[in-house]
């Protein structure tokens, strides 16, 4: 009952439009307190969460991205991509998809995705015909690559809950975030050969895909290093936060010559704001993770599953069902701070490989970026495009399901996440 009544009085916050690290916070202090515990718990918690050598590594990348977005970085992607398919049938759309995949991997930001590319791809798409809430809605989609694809912002937070390997979190994305590109990419084809009301561009000469190849190619060597360094071993994901982030300086300030002065500073800024919303949010819910735990929530909650629910797949249902409900009022972040530390005991005691719930986790994570009404993406692109949001919330719609339809393949083939962990 205790454990009802606090998950009520949290959501009630939520509801009335308390900031959620308020209302984590303020939540913990209060249990806290009345619980006879010491108050002194609260400036602890507050320390240990961003007293951390992982932690670093998220206003790193943060800064990274936005220095690459400020930098014009999207705009080449997209061209290049777009000189080498863009006449095959939906060949904008594919480039599209291509990009937001590229930059995905070097950005871990499923906002960035969608507004970088999105500024480019959306008049591009449009001019040549392909329907609106098409365009709108696969832009949306794509951009939730951005916490799939490593490094990933969220995977990070999630491994410091947890305390799972971040390398092995980033790894085990890898398959799912291709698969799901390989989805979108087949949509878009079949659904462009099937529509006859858009143009197709017309095929780039030699001149061109060399110019553009040759403008993207410093970008794609340092997400090509930055992967390959994480993965080889060679330098931690923190460590690669700031080599990418110096790469990012030294390619937009030096190969391309885009970085100014004033658009460096605008991209500092930016990445403050993001950083310090992100590490509030998350030193609040460490406060709450601390005081439910004093409560044994957790443990109550993972004793209540293993009696109600005997199978890791009826658990599965169970969490899906829940998160994609509470997507519809709440964003990503929030739902992996708030459900990953009262589901992490039921994990482990139904067997369940940390790692591979991570990865699911991400992927019903992504599927809230697009679900309206709080669908983040939804509202970038709504924004980007100056669209309404019936525009697209419809166009999301299919894409949605084909991210349903990876969280199914993840659950019958769980080697998709893990193989390649494994195999590392």
């Amino acid at each position: 009952m205790t454990t009802l009544f606090i998950l009520l009085g949290l959501f009630a916050l939520l509801l009335a439009g308390v900031p959620i690290a308020f209302a984590l916070g303020g939540m913990g202090l209060t249990l806290l307190m009345v619980g006879g515990f010491s108050p002194l718990m609260v400036p602890q918690g507050l320390l240990s969460s961003v007293d951390s050598f992982i932690m670093l590594s998220v206003p790193l990348f943060i800064l990274m991205s936005n220095v690459l977005l400020k930098g014009g970085v999207g705009k080449d992607l997209f061209s290049a991509v777009q000189a080498w398919v863009g006449h095959w049938p939906g060949g904008l759309a594919i480039a599209t998809i291509l990009s937001c995949g590229m930059f995905a991997a070097i950005s871990g930001s499923s906002v960035a995705t969608a507004a970088t590319i999105g500024t480019v791809a959306i008049p591009e798409m449009t001019e040549r015909g392909y329907p609106r809430k098409f365009v709108l809605g696969l832009l949306a989609a794509g951009g939730t690559l951005g916490i799939l694809i490593p490094p990933s912002i969220p995977m990070i937070v999630y491994g410091v809950i947890t305390e799972e390997s971040i390398t092995s979190l980033f790894l085990a994305g890898v398959m799912p975030g291709l698969m799901l590109m390989g989805l979108f990419i087949l949509f878009a084809v079949l659904y462009s050969t099937f529509s006859a009301s858009y143009q197709r561009s017309p095929r780039a000469d030699w001149g061109t895909r060399r110019r553009t190849a040759i403008r993207a190619l410093p970008t794609v060597v340092l997400a090509s290093y930055i992967i390959l360094g994480i993965y080889r071993g060679y330098f931690t994901p923190t460590e690669a936060s700031a080599i990418g982030l110096l790469g990012a300086l030294v390619v937009t300030g030096v190969v391309l010559r885009t970085m100014t002065i004033r658009k460096l500073w605008e991209a500092i800024k930016q990445s403050m704001v993001t950083s310090v919303s992100i590490l509030v949010i998350v030193a609040g819910a460490k406060v709450f993770g601390k005081a439910i735990t004093l409560y044994r929530i957790p443990q109550d909650i993972s004793m209540a599953i293993s009696h109600a629910v005997d199978t890791p797949g009826l658990f599965i249902l169970l969490v899906a069902g829940v998160l994609l409900l509470m997507g519809l009022f709440l964003e990503s972040l929030s739902m992996m701070l708030i459900m990953v530390p009262v589901l992490s005991g039921s994990v482990m005691m139904l067997g369940l490989d940390p790692v591979w719930f991570g990865v699911f986790f991400v992927l019903m994570v992504e599927c809230a970026l697009i679900t309206p009404p709080v669908g983040m993406n939804i509202y970038v692109i709504q924004a980007v495009g100056k669209a309404d949001l019936g525009e697209v919330t419809i166009g999301v719609l299919p894409f949605l399901f084909l991210m349903l339809l990876s969280v199914v393949a993840v659950y019958f083939w769980p080697d998709i996440v893990l193989w390649i962990p494994f195999k590392m």
